[in-house]
């Protein structure tokens, strides 16, 4: 329980441990980090901490990466804390992915003495400046008296409403300096106020737009699993039974294994997800911000549809897609609303909308081509999903990989599902997987990387090697970069122009993860599949690599080109579904 005294009285301290006493009082237990010049003062008083366990990363990115998978793993704040200049203009990535994808983080950076801002010190940058379009809110905090307000305000903003990165540098005089510490019972944050309850007239309006529609769908993002608002999405369907589709940050917050999901709309979904959206009469799109990957050329997206937007984020309603119902509100107090109001509705039945989409799915189920000369990436990944099963938390890289993994994997749990969304950063997988099993400790967890992600970030596996952290990792290697590739194959006469990575065996990815103290294994054929992953499944006292070596020209479908309609998806290279085949 906090100590919410604050009188004049109580002991002086520095500001590193006004630092480490904050932290320990807003609940952090474990935090990644390294340390460097301006930061320095805050790793002493850590030391003596006998709460927070520091986890000494070997890059930046990796730790802010890690905090991430922490974060969303766990529903907390992660936390990471790095030094000055070099070490701050590190995090950038890892701050601008958690702003896309809506994780709370916050960051705390070392900064120059307050005197020698602006003098280009050494390691000197102006890291707040620098982040400010990609963080929620940052501090520059140069008294040693303000650090525990400015930590409680920083964890709060990060965890509540829309979550998101607060970065908190600090100067190093400030964290030398000593004053009593004072940890305040109150904040004062002037405009920030996050509306969680939705207006119940704008609930009633959608329930009366649903009742009236034939064709709806409910667009499912990411929102929905930050609200933990999974049940109450599960209890809407059975209410309704409208039809739905998950986007690629909502995977798992719907199971896959209902008949009325369709899986993945966007630019690699499904025909009948893709094709639902294009259909509808009305789209109830919840915790989703009508990305462009989902939306494709947007003014022909879902042309004869109306539109129930939700969203914590006011700033997200009618962004891109004019709603003709706005409801500003945290997604599971909206659908427990809705689902209130429709039980006292009557509606329609939507068994010809569900059929017509259920015909669509059976003749245009995701599969991949067969036929050449290495492993399927595709079965592989299948695989992974069918031994490690729906409870293993799975990370994921960015690009083929990525996609292949979100139609192959097993999505019944939501929450088990991570990877980099918006802001499509390469290098994610590892250092996130290394998050994951940190919140983790008692679950699987299986990174699926590609060898070019992978070649960004697996120096974060020797901090797995030596933190006893056991990931397991499969390094899906088509010796390329191959969602480049696969564009280069169909929009540039397959010119391949520096994207064959030469990598069959330079590196070595079995002697790789070996050096750094890790298993390493290694399949290609199809009879050594199994027998490697189950393998991996029973190492579970270090981290374990396994590459499997798959064929370069495998490609993902079906695809919608960028910047064209999504009625222009291919489900193979020259063949597109016929919509109008479709219509009711």
């Amino acid at each position: 329980m906090e100590d919410n005294t604050a009188t004049s009285t109580t002991p002086m301290s520095t500001g590193a441990e006004a630092l480490v006493r904050s932290l320990e009082k807003v609940g952090v237990d474990v935090m990644f980090g390294l340390p460097g010049g301006a930061i320095l003062p805050a790793y002493d008083p850590l030391m003596d901490s006998g709460q927070i366990r520091h986890i000494l990363c070997r890059h930046e990115q990796g730790a802010g990466h890690a905090a991430q998978g922490y974060a969303m793993t766990t529903g907390r704040v992660g936390v990471v804390m790095v030094t000055s200049g070099p070490g701050a203009t590190n995090l950038v990535t890892p701050l601008a992915d958690a702003m896309m994808d809506s994780v709370p983080l916050v960051a705390i950076t070392g900064q120059v003495g307050s005197a020698m801002i602006g003098t280009d010190a050494f390691q000197e940058a102006d890291i707040r400046g620098i982040t400010m379009p990609v963080t929620k809110h940052s501090f520059l905090v140069t008294k040693a008296a303000d650090i525990p307000l400015a930590i409680k305000e920083a964890f709060y903003i990060a965890s509540s409403g829309r979550p998101g990165p607060v970065l908190v540098d600090i100067t190093k005089d400030a964290l030398q300096a000593k004053a009593h510490f004072e940890w305040p019972e109150e904040m004062d944050l002037p405009g920030y106020r996050p509306t969680t309850r939705p207006h119940h007239r704008q609930v009633k309006e959608a329930a009366r737009l649903i009742a009236e529609s034939r064709r709806p769908v409910l667009y499912v993002g990411g929102g929905i699993i930050k609200a933990h608002a999974h049940e109450e999405l599960a209890e809407l369907v059975r209410i309704t039974g409208i039809p739905v589709v998950t986007t690629l940050m909502a995977r798992g917050a719907f199971p896959d294994s209902d008949p009325l999901n369709f899986g993945m709309p966007g630019m690699h979904g499904t025909v009948p997800a893709v094709g639902a959206l294009q259909q509808a009469d009305l789209l109830i799109a919840l915790g989703t911000r009508f990305d462009d990957r989902v939306t494709g050329q947007l003014d022909s997206f879902a042309p004869g549809a109306k539109v129930i937007h939700a969203d914590i984020d006011p700033a997200e309603i009618s962004k891109n897609r004019i709603a003709d119902v706005p409801i500003v509100g945290d997604a599971k107090e909206v659908l427990v609303d809705l689902n209130d109001t429709l039980r006292e509705t009557e509606l329609p039945h939507y068994e010809p909308w569900v059929k017509l989409l259920t015909d669509m799915a059976r003749r245009y189920p995701v599969g991949w081509e067969e036929g050449f000369d290495r492993l399927s990436p595709q079965h592989v990944i299948q695989r992974i999903g069918q031994i490690a099963g729906p409870d293993a938390y799975y990370v994921t890289g960015v690009g083929q990989h990525q996609m292949w993994a979100a139609h192959f994997l097993p999505f019944e749990r939501a929450g088990h599902w991570l990877n980099s969304g918006g802001l499509g950063t390469m290098g994610y997988c590892v250092p996130a997987a290394m998050g994951a099993k940190v919140g983790q400790p008692d679950a699987v967890v299986w990174g699926v990387d590609g060898d070019g992600c992978f070649q960004m970030t697996n120096q974060e596996l020797v901090t797995c090697a030596l933190e006893g952290i056991p990931i397991k990792i499969a390094i899906i290697n088509n010796e390329s970069l191959g969602m480049v590739r696969q564009w280069q194959t169909l929009f540039y006469n397959a010119r391949y122009s520096n994207t064959d990575l030469h990598s069959y065996r330079i590196p070595d990815f079995p002697k790789l993860a070996e050096a750094m103290g890790c298993v390493g294994l290694r399949a290609e054929t199809p009879e050594e599949v199994d027998a490697v992953i189950e393998q991996a499944m029973a190492i579970n006292d270090r981290p374990v690599v396994v590459e499997f070596v798959v064929h370069k020209d495998a490609m993902v479908w079906p695809m919608v080109a960028a910047g064209t309609s999504n009625d222009d998806i291919k489900v193979a290279r020259d063949m597109a579904p016929k919509w109008e085949e479709e219509e009711l």
